[in-house]
């Protein structure tokens, strides 16, 4: 008789794990709605990075709250957070930190750079050298930094957070390909609706802080613990082997797409699975569903892909291509 129930305990078990996971995620939400005003969608794809444990590129004109959203995760989350300014005189080890000679000692200690961190704000990343840019790449993708032949390991949990401006090109770098890719994200934050921006203006114009929303009044919401506990309830949401073959179909139809010279690799149907199951978590669903695939596509393919120079002559955008491919790959139908 025990050993029938504990199936059932098992699963009764996990659907109150993914409840308080979702109830955990939905009042990070809403804390960040109050600081970032109109970019609803924007939070969600955040969130859906630091469930799924990947990385975001924020890209937008100055002024939309890129930077105070990070500020405001960093309020909401009990961790440590780092902000590092890119510019065109920044060092590879103002990033990762070096070796500096103690005189008291005679010997050379380890002093970490501000990559050691749970949060990192990379603010305007494409203002730095590729050799500067190249220094997040191991610790975006292996966790850990290497220093005097030494690999540190970077506290968990660890995500990167870069701003970057479109419009602007005079002094920057545009970022290569490799680093791109290493970005589970790339999220564009637009002007927010005229309803939005008059609530806006209004809390602002009514806060100490200039021209700013203060994000001290935001509770804090998670911890370092809370956030790994979210990430595996997530990885371990059920996914159909009909929803898992989307994503890869997504994935390698850009391969092939007309308009698409350069199209995703395998990294992007890791991530179009993983952001799914983080997006299924963060709506509260017991399982992930197609639709869950293709609310992250364009975050997840956008900076993936290359258009065909003719259609950029043309005025095409990258998220219309995408929106056709996504529009003509049929979804399953559970």
């Amino acid at each position: 008789m025990t050993e029938q129930n504990e199936p059932v305990d098992a699963q009764a078990h996990a659907a109150q794990q993914r409840q308080r996971a979702s109830q955990l995620a939905q009042a990070i939400r809403t804390e960040l709605g109050k600081a970032v005003v109109g970019q609803a969608s924007v939070i969600d794809d955040v969130l859906t990075a630091l469930i799924a444990g990947g990385h975001v590129l924020l890209e937008g004109v100055p002024g939309l709250g890129k930077t105070l959203l990070v500020r405001a995760l960093a309020r909401c989350f009990n961790g440590e957070f780092a902000r590092i300014q890119f510019t065109p005189d920044l060092m590879p080890s103002d990033v990762t930190g070096h070796a500096v000679y103690d005189l008291q000692t005679e010997q050379f200690k380890l002093r970490k750079g501000p990559v050691f961190t749970n949060l990192l704000l990379a603010d305007e990343i494409n203002r730095a050298p590729a050799k500067t840019q190249a220094a997040l790449l191991e610790a975006m993708q292996e966790r850990q930094v290497t220093l005097e032949g030494r690999a540190l390991p970077i506290s968990q949990p660890f995500m990167v957070l870069a701003t970057q401006n479109p419009i602007e090109q005079e002094g920057t770098y545009p970022l290569p390909e490799a680093e791109l890719d290493r970005f589970m994200l790339k999220v564009r934050m637009d002007y927010p609706d005229a309803d939005q921006e008059l609530d806006m203006v209004r809390q602002v114009s009514r806060s100490t802080r200039a021209d700013m929303l203060d994000v001290q009044p935001l509770r804090t919401v998670l911890q370092a613990k809370d956030v790994q506990a979210l990430q595996r309830i997530a990885s371990d949401l059920p996914m159909d082997d009909q929803v898992l073959d989307y994503a890869v179909r997504l994935a390698r139809t850009t391969r092939s797409w007309p308009g698409l010279t350069l199209g995703a690799g395998p990294r992007a149907s890791i991530a179009l699975v993983r952001c799914a199951r983080a997006r299924a978590l963060l709506r509260g669903g017991e399982f992930v569903v197609p639709d869950d695939i293709k609310g992250c596509a364009l975050a997840v393919l956008r900076h993936r892909v290359r258009l065909a120079p003719e259609l950029d002559i043309e005025g095409l955008t990258v998220d219309q291509v995408l929106g056709q491919l996504l529009d003509q790959v049929p979804a399953p139908r559970l």
